[in-house]
């Protein structure tokens, strides 16, 4: 599904990422772990193509991401969802509301969003949520529904960024459970996290970067630096 092939990123005099090989299948559930500053967002951003890289080549479904158009950008992103640790729901919209707007923007009907948004709140067990507004959330809560915002398009690989880094133990578990609930639907996720707890319990693939080089990887391991 994805495919990195001696990717190097650079900022200025730093080298954030170096010379990355890494091939992420359809259905995986894969922890990019480091500590802060080790490359692991800047992986994701590569992926979603918020940022260019300076050389190597990444493949999405076969595709080369160096030779995609700027205009077709949009197109490509609609294949991924996206969840970060700074959440930034639309604070006047309710959960409902924050949803059907990242549909409404992705150009699907009315009837699409009637019909769609309850069914992706249901999966993120909000249901009971659906006219609440954001402040009137927990955290944990607020994080589902930027999953379920993230979900809106019906993504085939999902980026999540540190999503339990604001979070405390048993809402960073329910976060945790929720993608691997997505993830056996046939969803990629792609975590990146210092959390090496959470990492360590759940028993998927690992992938340990370090100073911009992956220097470690195991198929059903734990957070090892």
């Amino acid at each position: 599904m994805i495919r990195f092939e001696n990717v190097t990123k650079t900022y200025d005099t730093h080298t954030a990422l170096d010379k990355i090989n890494l091939e992420i299948k359809a259905g995986d559930f894969i922890s990019i772990v480091g500590q802060s500053g080790a490359g692991k967002s800047t992986l994701l951003k590569l992926i979603f193509a918020e940022e260019a890289y300076d050389s190597g080549k990444i493949f999405i479904d076969n595709v080369d991401l160096g030779s995609v158009a700027k205009k077709d950008i949009p197109f490509l992103r609609r294949k991924i969802g996206v969840v970060f640790q700074d959440i930034k729901l639309l604070p006047k919209k309710t959960a409902y509301e924050n949803v059907a707007f990242a549909m409404e923007v992705g150009g699907y009907t009315r009837e699409q969003i009637a019909n769609d948004v309850p069914k992706i709140l249901e999966i993120v067990d909000l249901s009971a949520k659906t006219n609440n507004f954001p402040d009137e959330m927990s955290g944990g809560e607020r994080q589902r529904v930027a999953i379920a915002r993230a979900l809106a398009h019906k993504p085939l690989l999902l980026l999540a960024d540190e999503p339990t880094g604001n979070l405390d133990e048993i809402n960073g578990k329910e976060i945790m459970d929720l993608l691997l609930k997505i993830n056996s639907f046939g969803t990629t996720i792609l975590l990146a996290t210092h959390a090496k707890d959470i990492v360590n319990k759940i028993h998927r693939r690992v992938v340990t970067i370090e100073k911009g080089k992956i220097i470690y990887e195991q198929q059903q391991g734990s957070y090892k630096l």
